[in-house]
Formats: C-alpha cells, structure tokens, sequence
C-alpha cells in the first residue's frame, strides 16, 4: 500500500490541538512537510518543533491567523504558496458555540459560514494552481457527523457543516480530472477540547452535572467510548496518501457506529 507522502507539502488548519494537532503528526509520519495555522502562535511553534521528522530534509513551519480574518488569511496563504506549493490541505476548524437554531442571530450565522466555508475556498484558490501543476491533491474537511443527521441543540453548526459537504461534494466532481480528491471525515464525539466545552455547556443548561451528560452521550455509540484524536486523524491522513486516490467526494464517519444512516 502506498502511504509515503515524502515531498508532499501538507498544510493543516487548527493544528495547535486536538484533531487538527494529531493530524499534523500523522502526516509528518508519513514524510509530509506540515505547516500548521491557528491562531495561538507559541503553541503552533511547539508543536511545529515537535513533529516527527522521518524523511531527510523533511521541514515543518508553522503561521498564525484567525481564519475569520478572510483577508489576512488570504495573504498567509499566498505567502505559503510561494515559498512551496501545497499538496495537501486539511480545513478543520473549531465548531460554533452551541444552542438551538431558532435563538441564533444572524450574526453567529454568518461569522460560522465565514469562518467554516469561506475560510475553506479562500485557501482553495490560493492552494489549486499548485495542485493542478504537480497533478496531486488532496483536500479533506474535518466536519461533523450533523451532515448525516443533525446533532440537537448545535443549530448553527448543523448549518455550517451542512454548506461545508454541499461545498467538498460540488469540488469533488469538478477537481477530479485534475488528480485532485475532496472527502469529508465526520468525527464522533472525540476526546478534545471541543467536547470538554460540550460537557460544560449541556451540563449548565440542563442541570446535570458533566459525568451525567458524559454517560448520556456513550449510551449512544456502540462501541461505548468517546474516540481519540489520533484515530480520526489516522483516518485523515490515509485519504491524503497515494492509496486513496479513487477515494473521492465521500463523508466518512469516525464515531465508533453512532450514526445510524446507511450512507
């Protein structure tokens, strides 16, 4: 099977923690330059110290930005670009606070969809020229298991991350011809942050304290545990590789079987 992704340049948004951090990791096993984006810059500089360097001459780098800031993050991706084309992007971003859809302003709307999609096609445009040019790409979205069925009380995200697949599935049929693949990776409740500050905002609203809330959620994944990091970003990093190349326009759940739908 081939995984090696030594020469590819992999760059991987929210890469300071959780997902996006595993990610990285994964990807630099795998001999891939990695530059990770977020917005906290003496965490991305460790953990851009700290990859994995497997193959000679292998470099990682690291760029601070808010991806609500459109603009600016347009100009970090132009610079990215010219200093070495990129093969591989990973949009993965942290989710919107949660609540239900009918109290959200419009204002949490449209900073989501910008933070979310527009961030996304922003990096696109920037990234594609090079990644027609070496006939290599490989775009995967870390979304959400609310595009298959909706997740109570995270309107604003179920929204999002709908947009976000109606966007990669459009992408996939148009960039495909170009050796260019767009998948989705839907991950289930997972071990980070994110979830931490689920916990802490369910239990306040419900009057539970977080363990109860905990054992709600685990009764309905079958495999009765919350996942790591490391293993959606395992599933993250194979759709990178030249092994996954027929791999395209799909939404892959890794939520040990919570989700119910057959596709």
């Amino acid at each position: 099977m081939q995984l090696d992704l030594s020469g590819r340049h992999a760059l991987v948004c929210g890469a300071s923690q959780g997902i996006g951090r595993a990610s990285a990791i994964e990807l630099a096993e795998l001999g891939a330059h990695v530059t990770l984006l977020a917005r906290s810059a003496d965490t991305l500089k460790a953990v851009a110290e700290n990859l994995p360097r497997t193959h000679a001459g292998q470099q990682h780098d690291w760029r601070s930005v808010d991806m609500l800031d459109t603009a600016n993050l347009r100009t970090i991706a132009a610079d990215i670009v010219a200093k070495q084309p990129v093969h591989i992007l990973i949009n993965n971003t942290g989710g919107p606070p949660g609540g239900p859809a009918y109290a959200a302003t419009p204002d949490a709307f449209e900073a989501a969809f910008r933070q979310h999609l527009l961030a996304g096609q922003t990096l696109l445009q920037a990234l594609l020229p090079g990644m027609r040019a070496s006939g290599y790409g490989r775009i995967v979205n870390v979304i959400s298991t609310s595009v298959k069925e909706p997740i109570a009380g995270l309107g604003v995200s179920n929204t999002v991350r709908a947009a976000v697949a109606g966007w990669a599935k459009t992408l996939s049929a148009e960039l495909a011809v170009d050796g260019i693949t767009v998948n989705n990776v839907l991950p289930g409740f997972t071990r980070t942050q994110r979830l931490d500050g689920l916990l802490s905002a369910q239990a306040a609203a419900s009057g539970h304290s977080q363990e109860e809330i905990a054992r709600g959620m685990l009764a309905t994944v079958p495999a009765r545990r919350f996942g790591e990091a490391s293993e959606i970003a395992a599933v993250i990093a194979f759709l990178c590789t030249p092994a996954a190349a027929y791999v395209n326009g799909v939404s892959i759940a890794v939520d040990g079987g919570r989700t119910r739908a057959l596709s």
